[in-house]
């Protein structure tokens, strides 16, 4: 009796990479365009767990006054170095559905493999960019003079001045500030608090241009939970609004990812299964990842450890920019 065999049938991988590419074509403007490079998605590849970058420390008391009177020996500024580390995340895809679910729904296998291919490269951006966000909220906070917080003030929510307070912490730097990144909830109380005061009136109409009351600057929303702080039941939930520089944290796809698909028999009924793997590097503006407290591949609650992120720039304006705490 003859039985079929996972070769007698095919996979259509070119179809689920090409309905991969769309998508993550697409979603890369979130990365990139949308927000002003705050939040970038590079493809470099990175050997190892972590990617290292060293540079000269910002030098204090370089150029000092010359005493035209003296001859003797001048102390030198010794120079010192430090690096920049990111950290590489691993993961994995796995998904199997039965050949026949699909034929109930009258899909076939190439059609199979361009949705899964899109639901994948949903995924993988989401999850790039929960990785990135969560990294740079952490690292933000362990700067608390780059941290203002609003939700106590008599408006807790999101207003333009809470925007032009958070931007001060950066001083003569806060027009390195290039896009706002903020949960849905904080981004409508801004427009809602926009329209009240007729930001922008001219002649007794509100005009807004695309990023109503928020300086002019570009808003990136995103339902993210690491914009959320963990509250205990019955306790004010709180937000927090990123004011990000260019190059504030970053996504690196940084290993070739692996796809295979493969019909599986055997069973009671034949499978297809999608089994991939692939990495990406996180790093944020001046810190550097801590190898021996946060390790290799760290979790979701290992990322959000404030300890884990350990800041390397002299002054607190290298950093990725301004946390902003409101209702």
């Amino acid at each position: 009796m003859a039985i079929g065999k996972g070769s007698d049938f095919v996979i259509y991988d070119e179809e689920f990479n090409a309905g991969q590419f769309e998508l993550l074509r697409r979603n890369t403007d979130v990365f990139n365009a949308a927000s002003q490079g705050a939040l970038a998605l590079i493809r470099k590849d990175a050997l190892g767990d972590y990617e290292k970058e060293s540079f000269i420390q910002q030098l204090t008391g370089l150029i000092t006054r010359r005493d035209l009177t003296s001859t003797t020996a001048a102390t030198p500024v010794k120079l010192e170095m430090d690096e920049f580390i990111s950290v590489k995340l691993a993961r994995k895809i796995l998904a199997e559905q039965t050949l026949d679910a699909w034929k109930k729904i009258s899909k076939d296998e190439r059609e199979m493999s361009f949705i899964i291919g899109e639901i994948v490269a949903k995924n993988k951006i989401a999850d790039y960019l929960e990785a990135v966000i969560t990294s740079a909220v952490t690292a933000i906070k362990v700067v608390t003079a780059n941290v203002f917080d609003a939700s106590g003030q008599e408006t807790p929510t999101l207003t333009a001045d809470h925007l032009a307070n958070g931007m001060s912490r950066m001083g003569d730097q806060a027009g390195q500030i290039v896009a706002w990144v903020m949960h849905s909830k904080n981004y409508f109380n801004l427009v809602r608090q926009a329209i009240s005061d007729k930001i922008f009136e001219e002649a007794g109409m509100v005009v807004y241009g695309s990023a109503p009351g928020s300086l002019g600057k570009p808003v990136v929303v995103i339902d993210s939970p690491s914009l959320l702080d963990t509250m205990g039941s019955g306790v004010t939930q709180t937000y927090s609004v990123l004011g990000l520089v260019s190059g504030a944290a970053i996504a690196q796809e940084s290993e070739p990812g692996t796809m295979i698909s493969e019909l599986v028999t055997g069973g009671e009924q034949i499978t297809a299964r999608i089994h991939g793997e692939h990495s990406f590097n996180v790093g944020v503006k001046g810190f550097k990842w801590d190898t021996s407290g946060g390790g290799a591949n760290p979790t979701a609650a290992t990322l959000a450890t404030g300890s884990n992120w350990d800041k390397v720039a002299a002054d607190d304006k290298g950093t990725p920019g301004v946390l902003i705490t409101v209702q």
